[in-house]
């Protein structure tokens, strides 16, 4: 009842079809790389320093917001007296 109804019309043939030139494909193979353990290590103590920077902008960043707000309410009760 609630099904929907698809026109019967046939797939059209492809207009072009492609003939390949040269059946086998030349596969190209990727140079060796060889990664030492120094490079990964040098990789990992640098993604752990700019972490421990990046923490420490945010704690900073945080404490000056901190900072801003308790002395804001300092000086807006100095101001009513």
């Amino acid at each position: 009842m609630f099904l929907p109804k698809y026109p019967d019309n046939p797939t059209p043939p492809p207009a072009h079809t492609h003939t390949p030139a040269d059946p086998a494909p030349v596969r190209r193979t990727l140079p060796q790389m060889s990664i030492s353990p120094g490079a990964v290590a040098t990789v990992l103590v640098g993604g752990v320093v700019l972490t421990a920077l990046l923490a420490a902008v945010a704690v900073t960043a945080i404490s000056v917001a901190v900072a801003a707000v308790v002395l804001r309410s300092m000086l807006r009760d100095h101001h009513r007296r």
